[in-house]
């Protein structure tokens, strides 16, 4: 064998090496943020993202966009709804987030970087021994979450008065592509609507374009709406 074909090998074993190793874990605040403001998670030592949604004529309908220290904790979060003319951008003080424009404190921390109330809302965030938050409670209103072993968050459960709201999502079994799922939504034991998502993955087993089908079941008949994702990811 040949010096060459020696290279050729080594670098096929290498690479099959590198393709057994498990990919990251999602961080407790990754998953819990992404729960509570409706964005896909991320692995590995991200600094700064942004998320955006177009719509089917191409139209940016949603964004969102962070950037976080070395740590894991999300220094700053910004989340704009252009559908509903509505935002917000939040940075890190100390203990709390605050309104970037205004400097009005809008969610306390607990620990490091986790979230812990709202207290304009009365909402208050409880978390497990590891640090995800796994239920939430206000005035009314009561959630639970649910994550698989990896921290991939598996879909949420509220009740309000009398209205249950269950979402459930389902991944791919191919961990490297975890945001491949599907998600039904279940409003008081009736259908309310479906997701059904496909990404691009970068290096970091992270989306960086998805394709989204979104059915509404809430209308009759169904409607379907498509939507693409486009991610834009920078690492420590």
């Amino acid at each position: 064998m040949n010096k060459h074909a020696v290279i050729v090998v080594l670098a096929g074993l290498l690479a099959g090496c590198d393709n057994t190793t498990a990919p990251l874990s999602f961080t407790p605040e990754m998953a819990s943020f992404s729960n509570e403001f409706d964005f896909d998670p991320l692995r590995g030592p991200v600094k700064d993202f942004s998320q955006t949604l177009f719509n089917e004529k191409g139209d940016v309908a949603k964004r969102v966009s962070g950037s976080l220290s070395t740590e894991g904790c999300f220094d700053s979060l910004e989340l704009h709804d252009l559908e509903s003319n509505s935002g917000i951008a939040l940075v890190l003080d100390a203990n709390y987030y605050l309104d970037a424009e205004t400097r009005q404190k809008k969610l306390r921390l607990q620990g490091k970087c986790q979230l812990a109330e709202m207290a304009a809302s009365g909402l208050s965030w409880d978390t497990d021994d590891n640090g995800f938050i796994v239920s939430a409670h206000g005035k009314n209103i009561q959630v639970s979450y649910r994550y698989d072993a990896d921290g991939y968050p598996l879909g949420k459960t509220s009740v309000l008065g009398d209205q249950h709201l269950s979402i459930a999502a389902t991944p791919s079994v191919d961990k490297r592509k975890r945001m491949d799922y599907t998600a039904v939504s279940v409003l008081n034991e009736k259908p309310l609507g479906s997701v059904k998502q496909t990404c691009d993955y970068d290096s970091h087993d992270n989306p960086v374009k998805c394709e989204l089908l979104i059915v509404d079941e809430s209308v009759k008949p169904a409607v379907e709406r498509k939507y693409t994702i486009e991610n834009s990811i920078e690492y420590y």
